[in-house]
């Protein structure tokens, strides 16, 4: 599939730029969860036409060349076309038909037209629509519209040359003179008014911007990063690839006075807590904005009532919006969704990271109220047992088993691969409830003047620090349980949650060698990465989502979790793999890739249905340069520690962002660091 796109809007297509209905794969033109265009196929004198070549522009922009016919005709083709299409506002697509005869031709060109406004959830499961579609040509415009209820939607397609309109679509008859060409621009503007009867939802058309301004603003994106100059290769184009999907995955929306970071194509164009809050902390040394950005707007979410429907709870951080019809109708609860039991902790602890690394002290004072409130969540709602961890379990029929980021039905299983009763306490979940009080503790003490409510955190974290070590350890395996059942008794699954824990600091020194030696053992370690659950478990599948495949954004977080605690071979050995790894997939991480063993295969192997880009892949890069350079933020100053392996050789990272200013980095290759 080819994509472009421009925030949480999308074009999907073929490799012809066509897009044809299929239950396979949700194609079509996407903005707020809902699809603006399903079917939009172009023809000559009736025929398909077929790819000489793509370019990928710019995230928002891209290029087919075609000649029409089947690829016996490419030999000395008599007609050629060109298909330039782009997001900024509206969807265009610019058709320039060749005549590379020295005669005139007369040839007819339609693109047929047609959408199902299906919600994405409907788009991928290939449910019917429960409203009524209507067509209609108006002005020489074609107007499609689909409502139920209050809910309406609607997409305008128009040309800037005649056309003969119809209900299926568009005809040009075009006469071109010998070596002649001819041009239109058709352009796609919709608009969803939801279930309220306002004009919500406006992404093609609340704004509008053109190429060069498009241009120039990823211009001014990247020069507010640092540079990066290195040895690698494939660390170059992962960085600038990084980047790059970053700014393409902003967008506006709920706020004007904040960017959203969309989490991944195709199937979570929007907002979700966990993966804002994680890419956040992965690029604050780096685009500080978007820490920012995700702290004010989910703080204008935070919980603030009992809702069981959408399993909200006063002070909870949100896992997702969703924006489409399911949504409008509670059909599904995602409109504003909170079962996520780690976004609350994860807040506090990005709210602490982002004033360390850039001295915004209003921020953290702002955002005071917000931050106490998840604190209290932690000891109140979040330990439904009462026993000082943090557990989950749903109440909303339509919400998630799992709230946890592997939040998939089997992703917490036994070894033997059954499932355990609820409510579930994963460990990662721990980590992250001890860090946020440690992190909470220094801003009450630092910025809110309350050196009691400080000490009652750092007590309260040193209690459970030692619980944890206590309750989560599987002395026979010398590793950390996945989780406590509702018993109380350890889900004895080896898994990649082990590493976040290094992250958090909440390991105790005397097992820190051991959960490293795991992480990056053969059980664990593909030669990749670190898969989700180890290859002896019942439920291990190399392609399963969270039982075996080997996610991006899970393998930064032990990275610095392994460099926290001193593993500085383990951490430059992890980076140097999953850098390398990126080299494959053309410098951009996927949201997941297969856990296959590296002797069984040369290369990472795809995940099916696998988004890309994806935010927190996308911050990997970036968060493996950090390991590598050994950068941490030390009241005013920036530490450098470099543990580069010999064979990445230089690396060096100018103007670093940050409360001092900006400031450069620089490491070599070491001789004693060898990747293995």
């Amino acid at each position: 599939m080819v994509s472009i796109l421009d925030g949480n809007t999308f074009m999907l297509s073929d490799s012809r730029g066509d897009v044809d209905p299929s239950p396979d794969y949700p194609a079509g033109l996407f903005a707020w969860d809902t699809r603006l265009l399903s079917k939009w196929v172009l023809t000559i004198d009736g025929e398909r036409l077929h790819a000489l070549s793509i370019d990928d522009l710019q995230y928002f922009e891209s290029r087919f060349f075609l000649v029409p016919g089947e690829p016996t005709h490419y030999v000395d083709a008599k007609t050629s076309v060109i298909r330039h299409r782009s997001l900024g506002g509206s969807f265009e697509e610019r058709l320039t038909v060749l005549n590379h005869r020295d005669e005139s031709v007369v040839l007819t060109l339609r693109m047929e037209i047609d959408c199902d406004f299906a919600d994405v959830f409907d788009a991928r499961e290939a449910r019917p629509r429960r409203g009524r579609a209507v067509t209609t040509v108006e002005g020489g415009r074609l107007r499609l519209c689909y409502q139920r209820n209050r809910h309406v939607a609607e997409t305008i397609v128009s040309s800037s040359e005649p056309a003969d309109v119809d209900e299926g679509g568009l005809t040009f008859r075009i006469e071109l003179g010998a070596h002649g060409q001819w041009s239109t621009t058709l352009q796609a503007i919709g608009v969803v008014r939801g279930a309220g009867g306002r004009d919500v939802r406006e992404n093609l058309r609340g704004y509008n911007q053109n190429r060069p301004e498009k241009r120039r603003e990823l211009g001014e994106w990247l020069a507010r990063a640092p540079r990066l100059t290195c040895d690698s290769e494939a660390l170059e184009d992962s960085y600038e690839r990084s980047l790059i999907d970053l700014a393409a995955l902003q967008y506006v929306g709920l706020t004007s006075q904040a960017k959203l970071t969309a989490t991944g194509l195709p199937w979570y164009m929007t907002l979700f807590g966990r993966h804002s809050l994680i890419t956040g902390l992965q690029t604050v040394p780096f685009l500080p904005e978007i820490a920012r950005s995700a702290l004010w707007v989910l703080s204008l979410l935070q919980g603030g009532r009992i809702d069981d429907f959408r399993d909200e709870e006063p002070g909870k951080i949100l896992h997702e919006v969703r924006y489409g019809e399911l949504g409008a109708f509670e059909e599904r609860p995602h409109t504003t969704y909170y079962g996520a039991a780690d976004t609350t902790p994860l807040f506090v602890i990005l709210l602490d990271e982002y004033e360390r690394w850039t001295g915004d002290a209003a921020t953290v004072r702002m955002l005071e109220y917000e931050a106490r409130s998840a604190l209290a969540w932690l000891d109140t709602y979040g330990d439904l047992v009462g026993d000082g961890y943090l557990w989950y379990e749903r109440r909303s029929s339509g919400g998630l088993d799992n709230q946890g980021w592997k939040d998939s039905s089997d992703a917490i299983s036994y070894a033997d691969g059954r499932l355990p009763g609820n409510p579930r306490a994963t460990c990662e979940l721990q980590g992250y409830a001890y860090d946020a009080r440690m992190r909470g503790a220094r801003l009450a003490r630092t910025f809110w003047n309350d050196p009691v409510y400080a000490d009652r955190l750092q007590q309260e974290a040193a209690d459970l620090r030692v619980r944890f070590n206590r309750d989560f350890w599987i002395d026979d395996g010398e590793f950390y349980a996945l989780a406590l059942d509702a018993e109380g008794g350890q889900v004895d699954a080896l898994a990649s949650n082990m590493g976040h824990l290094l992250w958090s600091g909440i390991v105790d020194e005397s097992h820190a060698e051991r959960v490293a030696e795991h992480l990056l053992g053969d059980r664990l370690f593909s030669g990749w990465g670190v898969r989700t659950l180890s290859r002896d478990h019942a439920r291990y599948n190399p392609i399963g989502y969270h039982t075996g495949a080997i996610w991006p954004f899970d393998n930064s977080i032990i990275a610095l979790g392994l460099r926290r605690y001193g593993f500085e071979e383990h951490a430059a050995r992890l980076a140097t793999r999953m850098i390398e790894a990126s080299g494959y997939f053309g410098g951009r991480l996927p949201e997941a890739f297969a856990g296959y063993d590296r002797a069984r295969t040369r290369y990472p192997v795809q995940y099916p249905r696998a988004c890309s880009p994806y935010c927190s892949s996308a911050g990997t890069p970036l968060v493996l340069l950090r390991s590598l350079l050994g950068l941490r933020p030390h009241q005013e100053h920036l530490t450098i520690d470099p543990a580069i392996p010999e064979e990445l050789g230089r690396i060096e990272l100018i103007d670093i962002p940050g409360r001092w200013g900006r400031t450069d980095a620089f490491g070599r290759g070491r001789d004693h660091l060898r990747p293995g």
